[in-house]
């Protein structure tokens, strides 16, 4: 909205001073055209903004302009400005929002607390990328159209349709009951009922969602936490699940986590390969997961999951080991 854009816009240039209209489109993401436009309105609106020419030109405002945005303690602030580094706003779709969001809170500061904070906040880090073994931790992305119609029918208490893609099945549209959204290592999670029943979808494997009209079914309070807690352990526990024990290449992790429904357990041997406990859905997602790895992973148990990916590979290496009935390839 252009109100929010104009707010942006002039925090920006409290906080850091003079920018150049280049600068600005690029930090609220709009056109040039559209910064000047802006620019205008808020002249025309009493904000003293002004332009400096030359080179080094750009938009400003006048010395001790305050915008009233306060009401935050120092500490108030810096807990939400470290909160703000985690990155479950992304899974949400919430990126843009909570960086504006973060410069309402850094401008609210007095100005003896707001260099004090913006420094505090460079020495504590939540959630990096990768860990001490440069392992990166899994990110998914979700287009923000689709997160966004999930989110509203969250929040708003309203069925939801999805077209949902589970793993190694034809996608097709659902209509479920949502009752809240989790964010997990980078990735998102829908949880919602179904026809009454507990259903968990992953929000990269929704393709589109539509909110419909009608009141959701569920609770009107819920405690997401313990909602969570119980999800995970039926989902470790039940159906046809079976528990693998595995060692893999460092560099091939994120893809066996990426198609595992859970990792149990995880070490590093002496060689630098990770030996992890990991669940699939079942044997025959196992099987499959497995053998997209080829070398860079082993099945250690159980031992009809060996067997079957020996006697696959012996068979793959039996077909190529018979000379070929096709004559050689046509020439040009």
């Amino acid at each position: 909205m252009r109100a929010d854009r104009l707010v942006s816009l002039v925090l920006l240039l409290r906080q850091r001073g003079r920018l150049s209209a280049a600068t600005l489109a690029r930090e609220l993401e709009v056109s040039t055209r559209t910064v000047l436009r802006d620019i205008e309105a808020l002249s025309a609106a009493g904000v003293p903004v002004y332009a400096e020419r030359g080179r080094h030109g750009g938009f400003a405002l006048l010395p001790g302009f305050q915008t009233d945005l306060t009401g935050l303690t120092h500490d108030e602030a810096l807990a939400l400005l470290v909160a703000g580094s985690r990155r479950g706003a992304q899974a949400f779709g919430l990126g843009a929002a909570l960086a504006s969001a973060m410069r309402k809170v850094v401008d609210a500061l007095p100005d003896s607390n707001r260099a004090t904070a913006a420094g505090a906040v460079q020495r504590l880090l939540i959630d990096p990328e990768t860990d001490l073994l440069s392992r990166r931790l899994a990110s998914e992305e979700v287009p923000d159209a689709t997160v966004a119609e999930v989110r509203r029918a969250v929040l708003a208490g309203h069925k939801l349709r999805i077209h949902y893609a589970p793993v190694g099945q034809t996608p097709r549209w659902r209509t479920v009951d949502p009752i809240g959204l989790v964010t997990v290592r980078g990735q998102g999670y829908l949880l919602a009922t179904r026809s009454g029943a507990d259903r968990t979808y992953r929000l990269s494997r929704i393709l589109a969602a539509e909110e419909l009209s009608e009141p959701a079914q569920r609770p009107d309070r819920v405690d997401l936490d313990r909602v969570w807690r119980e999800r995970s352990t039926r989902f470790r526990t039940g159906g046809d699940q079976v528990t693998v024990l595995v060692r893999v290449n460092p560099t091939r992790r994120e893809e066996l986590v990426g198609t595992a429904l859970a990792v149990l357990a995880e070490e590093t041997e002496a060689d630098g390969w990770l030996r992890l406990e990991v669940t699939f859905q079942d044997p025959r997602h196992a099987q499959w997961a497995l053998w997209q790895l080829a070398t860079n992973a082993e099945a250690l148990a159980p031992q009809w999951l060996r067997t079957t990916l020996r006697d696959r590979a012996a068979a793959i290496v039996t077909r190529y080991g018979m000379p070929t009935t096709a004559g050689p390839p046509p020439t040009a």
